[in-house]
């Protein structure tokens, strides 16, 4: 049997060594790897073979998006599978368009990451149940019209009302208690729903909703 190279990418350590446990008793895998900072995945990569890349959703520097719209251009064989917190149905369609092989959530288990990782390296796609479960509700909720506030969520609507306010993706972050990268992506969901393109469409939004302190 093929051994599958893995390359392991996540900022908190502590994901890092526990998913190295994880594969180490995985029968067929092994991980080559292991990369805290997603700047550094280029470099890896020129210096080793791998065949899934595992990694998390929302990092500084590179998201776990931002890194499979390169590897598409740079390693198109590399299969992404995104391990994250992250399950609305937006997030997960924009993970979908840029490519991902994967999406897992981090409450699965040992089993469920040994099938996504064989998954992928099948030719497959893997998306846990939950994660299949969102998209089909949001295929739904396209089909039907309804007020574009219900369907934006309470933490949209908090980001809304702070860059209605003028406040910068920092103080945001500060406010909300949140990191930039998750400001960033409430952000392009907000665009996405309420189908606007700039800050000024999404101020204009808040402005007609009486969502503007």
């Amino acid at each position: 049997m093929t051994t599958t190279r893995l390359l392991l990418v996540d900022d908190h350590q502590l994901i890092l060594d526990s998913l190295q446990t994880l594969f180490a008793s995985v029968s067929g895998v092994q991980v080559v790897g292991v990369v805290r900072d997603s700047r550094r995945v280029p470099e890896v990569l020129a210096k080793t073979g791998v065949d899934v890349l595992l990694c998390d959703l929302h990092m500084p520097h590179l998201s776990g998006i931002d890194l499979t719209l390169c590897l598409r251009q740079t390693h198109p064989a590399i299969k992404v599978l995104l391990l994250t917190m992250a399950e609305d149905a937006l997030t997960i369609r924009e993970a979908v368009r840029a490519g991902v092989a994967g999406y897992a959530l981090k409450r699965a288990g040992r089993d469920e990451l040994e099938t996504a990782v064989a998954t992928l390296r099948q030719g497959k796609r893997y998306f846990s149940p939950d994660v299949i479960e969102q998209l089909a509700r949001l295929d739904d909720t396209a089909t039907g019209a309804h007020d574009p506030l219900t369907a934006l969520t309470d933490r949209e609507v908090d980001v809304l009302r702070l860059i209605a306010d003028e406040h910068t993706t920092q103080c945001i972050a500060d406010r909300l208690f949140i990191s930039i990268p998750t400001v960033e992506t409430h952000r392009r969901h907000l665009m996405q729903k309420l189908g606007v393109k700039s800050v000024v469409g999404m101020v204009k939004f808040a402005m007609k909703y009486g969502l503007v302190s």
